[in-house]
C-alpha cells in the first residue's frame, strides 16, 4: 500500500485517467474528489462489498428453486415433443 500525506487542494493521479483530489480537511474527516472515466466504477467500500454480497446471493440457487425447476423439467420430459 502506498500512503501518501496530501493538504487541501492538492491530488493524486492513478494511470493516467483518475485523478483523487483532497477537498476538505476537517478533524478526522477528509472529503475526496474523485475524477475518472464513466467507465471506471467508483464506489465507497462498504458500497461495494454490499452490492458484491448481493450478486453472490442473488446468483445462488436455494434448494427450493433446484427442486421447482427438476419439477418443471421432468414434467417436460414425461409429455415429450409434439408430433
Amino acid at each position: 500500500m502506498l500512503v501518501l500525506t496530501r493538504k487541501a487542494g492538492e491530488s493524486v493521479v492513478i494511470g493516467d485517467e483518475v485523478v483523487v483530489r483532497v477537498l476538505e480537511v476537517r478533524g478526522d474527516v477528509v472529503r475526496v474528489g474523485i475524477d475518472a472515466p464513466r467507465d471506471v466504477q467508483v464506489h465507497r467500500q462498504e458500497v461495494y462489498e454490499a452490492v458484491r454480497e448481493a450478486n453472490i446471493a442473488a446468483s445462488t440457487a436455494s434448494e427450493e428453486a433446484i427442486t421447482a425447476l427438476q419439477g418443471i423439467v421432468r414434467r417436460a420430459g414425461a409429455v415429450g415433443p409434439s408430433q
